[in-house]
């Protein structure tokens, strides 16, 4: 089985649709993908719909935490997108993101970046609109080459010049509301240090002790050699270890399933669930 189990699609910042994503998840030979949108499930039902036989679709998102000052992302999978709590507080985070994007925009025009919001959002379009957005609006305006290249200091990254801070849950109030509502947990990309400050081993500790999942090893933002510390740091904290494309369509030159999460972790993961259930395609448009 080939599973890639983090991938974004236009609900937030990705650029292929939900139903474009789950069909070229099953062009690339998949046979399952998770569409974990950032702090939103909207993206489901039209991919459910389009779901092909021989690919099954887990349903998440990627919710945006923040620990000791530290961004990171919380991968939850198979919860129930409708428990109240854990609804009020996606809808908290996605509300934050309008008002954050203006705060970007209007730094970036005092460093003598023309960007507008008209063209923010144009990027964004029905997405939740967040960094990757801004950062396609400076790759319109040859500021930036590439995506990536804005997340530096000198313009979106965690402290960068242009940064600005939004609502972000305490990840131990994350794993609180994921567990609640019938769901898993695993730490997204725990150590892509070219985003910025990484999150101490001592705090994923204390994060397993809380109850989280596993976390994300092989990914296109860790090498070798981090890969090799966070499988030792996994096995000795008894956490599950994920691979994942992290796709994002266009935006990132990472294919589908190019990292991949192994089928007995997948078994263990539909097992721990109880909010919801991996859906298996029946023929979808």
């Amino acid at each position: 089985m080939r599973i890639d189990l983090h991938t974004h699609s236009t609900a937030s910042d990705g650029t292929d649709t939900p139903a474009e994503l789950v069909r070229n998840a099953a062009t690339a030979g998949l046979d399952v993908v998770a569409l974990t949108d950032h702090d939103t499930t909207r993206g489901h039902a039209e991919a459910i719909a389009a779901l092909s036989e021989g690919l099954t679709l887990v349903t998440g998102a990627e919710l945006s935490c923040r620990v000791d000052g530290i961004s990171m992302h919380m991968l939850a999978y198979l919860f129930d997108p409708e428990e109240p709590a854990l609804l009020a507080e996606r809808e908290l985070v996605r509300d934050d993101r309008v008002p954050r994007a203006h705060g970007m925009i209007a730094k970036l025009n005092e460093l003598g970046v023309p960007v507008t919001w008209e063209q923010v959002k144009r990027i964004a379009g029905d997405g939740s609109v967040g960094r990757p957005h801004v950062a396609s609006a400076l790759v319109e305006l040859g500021v930036v080459p590439t995506v990536s290249d804005a997340f530096t200091a000198d313009w979106l990254a965690d402290g960068g010049r242009a940064f600005v801070e939004k609502h972000e849950t305490d990840p131990f109030e994350a794993i609180r509301l994921v567990k609640a509502a019938g769901g898993v947990t695993v730490f997204a990309h725990p150590g892509a240090s070219k985003r910025g400050r990484t999150v101490p081993e001592s705090a994923i500790a204390e994060m397993a002790a809380a109850g989280l999942d596993g976390i994300e090893v092989d990914h296109m933002d860790h090498d070798l050699e981090t890969r090799a510390r966070l499988r030792g740091l996994a096995k000795e904290l008894g956490l599950l270890t994920t691979g994942s494309s992290d796709y994002h369509g266009s935006r990132k030159t990472v294919l589908l399933g190019e990292y991949t999460t192994d089928p007995e972790v997948y078994g263990e993961i539909t097992r721990r669930a109880t909010g919801a259930f991996p859906v298996p395609g029946t023929g979808g448009a």
